[in-house]
């Protein structure tokens, strides 16, 4: 038996970063909100106090805060031919859960977009020529420009009280920041965190070889700040258990210590969690949303009436509702039109492991998820010349570690066995004196790459699986191999006694096995063209006006940034014209 509720003003899917922030931009305009979160409720205390979180264990290697994959998972295959099996390890990507989703186990590492990266298909022809990018390449702008950005990026930063240094403000170069960032209307909230040892290595051998370090933008607070909300959070003491953890010191940014103290407190708004969504209601003639139907802890199937819909869960979890929902048409690859689960992407990283002698007291476990290191962002977006190397896109070059845990972060030189004697013994004399070099860059979209229901594969509920399919491309390889290659230039600069490598390389299949970044995106792409893309400026669909999807599934390509910062940037321009806008005269928006 079905239960129908009361209607509500506005349903929210999902409680992570969009969630929240919809949530509490609503309830403060004054409607009714309620929140549906499949996962439980956790929060600092008491589910994060220490010690109980910093068990590599039960987090980092059993992941408690991550997906059950055996109730709810994707299918995976490399072509479109070919035949996808279930993702059953969490290794390439964590899928999140409960509430504050991925927000909570994130590392922090806050940017922002390059300008250009949100014209990223228009300033490539414009400076290359259409003939420069692949033909099944399928990259597109988005419809807004940074200078509209900014000021709602600026808004995500002073709610996490981003820690920093300034590179560029009112187009002025700032020593020390990053000279290849957009302008900014104002610094970071507060100063960067100190740096590693690690990282002050990278620096010094960096800037030997011309380039110009930065401090990482973190998430990470290097002071007490107090959020526009009035939530307060604390200095981080760069204990090493960011990424896969919560925070114990109300440190990390994350929506339980940004945005839920305050939300929580609101009489118009109710969470519910251990509630699954299952559909999009519609109206009869498939214009509008009605509200939700989902799935409670006792296992009833609810139906959520409501005036205004947010999509908001994790990215892979916004293309499969909108699928399951029979919501705008779905990407057909072969003929290259539909948008719901068009151009899907993920990013591509490479790392280098050194080794110095014992005089050097690296001290890895030392170190923040952001916090702590050192970057160069010269070879990312279009910060350098192209044309003579083939490919679009970069990656920025990080220096220093997010910890020394060791079961996950324990670097061993090359040459040592896997197991026993010898390796204890590798283990013993150069953990304290390690540190690594990654690069962490952008995948493009293409034709062959997307999002659907997978004919096979059921979860739980009984409802079809998300089905990825996704490989490497010749661009990517040709990425990969030259900023790695730069980065590689800055390790012999550091001159440590031995490195490691890794890297993909031609011929290298897309490896569910090897963990790289949770950072997949699209397949309800923003865009200005409703026959190319799934949502408008504002994140609202083309096709439904009451209803709006947040998250990095809007993203048209993957960029070399983390994209958390990119994400509550949309996110908040999206309430910005929910609350000014769509509230006023609903309906579909169009720019102010």
């Amino acid at each position: 038996m079905t239960t129908t509720l009361k209607s509500v003003d506005a349903v929210v899917i999902g409680l992570g970063w969009t969630g929240s922030i919809l949530s509490m931009e609503l309830a403060s305009s004054g409607l009714s909100v309620v929140a549906l979160e499949r996962g439980a409720y956790r929060d600092t205390s008491p589910d994060w106090t220490y010690p109980r979180a910093a068990d590599e264990l039960k987090y980092g290697i059993r992941g408690e805060l991550f997906q059950r994959l055996s109730k709810d998972t994707v299918t995976i295959r490399h072509a479109i031919d070919g035949t996808a099996v279930p993702y059953r390890q969490l290794n390439a990507f964590l899928l999140p859960n409960n509430v504050g989703g991925a927000g909570v186990h994130w590392n922090g590492q806050h940017y922002r977009p390059s300008p250009e990266d949100l014209k990223f298909y228009s300033h490539n022809v414009e400076r290359y020529g259409a003939k420069f990018l692949p033909e099944d390449m399928t990259i597109q702008d988005y419809d807004v420009t940074y200078d509209e950005l900014e000021p709602y990026l600026d808004q995500f930063e002073r709610l996490c009280g981003t820690s920093g240094q300034a590179g560029n403000i009112g187009g002025k170069i700032i020593a020390g920041g990053n000279p290849f960032e957009g302008p900014r209307s104002r610094g970071y909230p507060t100063p960067p965190l100190p740096d590693t040892e690690g990282a002050l290595r990278f620096a010094a051998a960096a800037k030997q070889l011309g380039y110009s370090p930065f401090p990482q933008p973190a998430a990470n607070c290097s002071q007490p700040w107090t959020n526009p909300y009035g939530v307060r959070l604390g200095p981080c003491n760069l204990c090493g258990y960011c990424e896969r953890y919560g925070c114990y010191l109300y440190s990390k940014a994350s929506p339980q210590t940004t945005i839920l103290p305050a939300l929580l407190q609101k009489s118009n708004f109710e969470m519910r969690t251990h509630s699954t969504v299952t559909k999009i209601n519609m109206s009869a003639d498939g214009k509008r949303a009605t509200g939700v139907t989902y799935v409670d802890a006792a296992g009833r199937e609810v139906i959520q009436p409501a005036d205004l819909v947010i999509l908001s869960s994790f990215q892979i979890n916004n293309v499969r509702l909108l699928l399951l929902s029979g919501i705008g048409k779905p990407y057909d690859p072969r003929t290259g039109t539909g948008v719901i689960g068009k151009n899907f992407a993920y990013q591509m990283m490479s790392e280098s492991a050194l080794f110095f002698d014992k005089d050097a007291a690296i001290n890895p476990f030392i170190g923040a998820g952001a916090g702590g290191q050192q970057i160069i962002d010269e070879f990312n977006a279009d910060h350098f010349d192209h044309a003579p190397h083939g490919f679009v896109g970069g990656g920025y070059i990080l220096g220093g570690t997010t910890g020394g845990r060791p079961l996950q972060q324990l670097n061993v030189p090359p040459g040592t066995p896997a197991w026993g004697a010898k390796w204890k013994k590798a283990a013993k004399e150069t953990y304290l004196h390690s540190t690594r070099v990654q690069t962490h860059a952008s995948v493009m979209s293409y034709r062959d790459a997307y999002v659907d229901l997978d004919p096979t594969y059921r979860n739980a509920l009984g409802q079809p699986l998300a089905r990825i399919t996704f490989d490497w491309h010749e661009n990517e390889y040709r990425m990969t191999r030259f900023v790695t290659d730069r980065a590689l230039e800055i390790v012999a600069k550091m001159n440590p006694k031995s490195h490691t490598v890794t890297m993909r390389r031609p011929g290298d299949r897309f490896n569910t096995r090897q963990y790289q970044t949770t950072h997949i995106t699209g397949g309800a792409i923003t865009g200005a063209n409703p026959q190319t893309s799934a949502v408008n400026r504002y994140c609202q669909s083309w096709d439904v006006s009451n209803l709006f999807v947040f998250g990095a599934s809007a993203f048209p390509q993957n960029l070399g940034y983390n994209p958390t910062g990119l994400i509550g940037g949309l996110t908040y321009m999206g309430a910005h014209a929910i609350r000014e806008q769509y509230l006023k005269s609903p309906g579909p928006l169009v720019s102010a």
